[in-house]
């Protein structure tokens, strides 16, 4: 009896380390507040739970696991297995992925930016330059053009942006810059305080930053049409989390990718209705800029810009050119499939 009670000890104690063994938990860094911009991640950790029946579970950390300009590193030492990042805010660390904040690349919707976001992901150069943060690049946080908001006289002229101080990262600082504006690179959850004090003027977000972060309540104007680009923010896991997981389990991950990112377009849409609504009822008048003022920063920011990028990266060893024309390829190959 002893025997048998010793076996059935040893059999229950080896059904529940095979239970643990089974089972998976993921911690997910993001920042902020849980908004549109963390509602594919968000979804992605409600499916795999589903689909797993609870055995692979994500915990999403809104600034308890890392400052957002440290998710990068943390993926990097194992801190936690995914994490969300923008690529402004650390471009020596991921330069590959700049490409994609270009400004006036003509990108026109959501779709159009995962499909060039995905195809940049998916090329070698991508590839290694993240292995080197032992990061996968998983999938993008897609955002529309970036706009500005401000105080005081509306901004609508080039003249009127020079000298103007201006809450821009990546690309969209340097544009800003062609143009004689004074661009600065404070977070995301820097810029309301940012604005308040004055050490910016203006501040460019995509709508639901504007809304997550309460600039527009600050704002006396909002650019409609100045769409000179956007930010390009992926979600990364860290390798060897990703590699350690069961073949049933990373499968699942893989397959909700698409599944999740639906979804974000889905809920970032019915935002972008409202947005009107909320302009009006926050008084915020609607600018717009003029088609030649429109071309004129073009001339003085896009062909200058792109061609230094592709310059600055083929003296890195890093295929520029290929990577613009991949952008630009994968844009037409979208619009004919639509």
């Amino acid at each position: 009896m002893k025997n048998l009670g010793m076996k059935t000890a040893i059999a229950a104690l080896t059904v529940a380390f095979a239970g643990e063994a089974i089972a998976t938990e993921w911690n997910v860094s993001v920042w902020g507040k849980r908004r549109a911009f963390t509602e594919h991640v968000e979804k992605l950790a409600e499916l795999v739970s589903a689909k797993t029946n609870g055995e692979f579970t994500m915990n999403v950390s809104y600034g308890g696991l890392s400052k957002n300009r440290e998710n990068l590193d943390g993926i990097s030492i194992g801190a936690f297995e995914m994490a969300q990042f923008c690529a402004g805010y650390h471009p020596d660390k991921n330069r590959v992925v700049t490409v994609l904040e270009l400004p006036f690349l003509g990108v026109a919707n959501l779709a159009e930016e995962v499909a060039v976001s995905h195809a940049v992901y998916a090329h070698p150069a991508a590839t290694e330059e993240m292995a080197q943060w032992n990061a996968r690049l998983l999938m993008t946080s897609p955002m529309p053009q970036y706009n500005i908001v401000g105080t005081g006289d509306p901004r609508s002229t080039l003249a009127d942006f020079e000298g103007m101080r201006v809450r821009a990262t990546g690309g969209l600082g340097k544009a800003f810059a062609a143009v004689g504006s004074v661009p600065t690179s404070v977070t995301a959850t820097e810029a309301y305080q940012a604005m308040e004090s004055g050490v910016v003027d203006t501040v460019a977000f995509a709508q639901h930053a504007h809304l997550s972060y309460g600039t527009i309540n600050r704002a006396d104007w909002w650019t409609e049409n100045l769409n000179p680009g956007t930010v390009n923010c992926p979600v990364v896991v860290n390798i060897d989390a990703y590699e350690s997981l069961s073949d049933a389990h990373r499968a699942v991950l893989d397959e909700s990718v698409d599944e999740s990112i639906e979804y974000y377009l889905e809920n970032y849409a019915k935002l972008l209705q409202r947005w009107d609504d909320v302009l009006a009822e926050k008084g915020v008048e609607k600018v717009t800029i003029s088609d030649a003022e429109l071309s004129a920063f073009r001339v003085q920011a896009a062909d200058p810009i792109r061609a230094a990028w592709i310059a600055d990266m083929e003296a890195q060893g890093i295929p520029g050119q290929e990577l613009f024309d991949l952008v630009m390829t994968t844009l037409e190959n979208t619009r004919k499939g639509n």
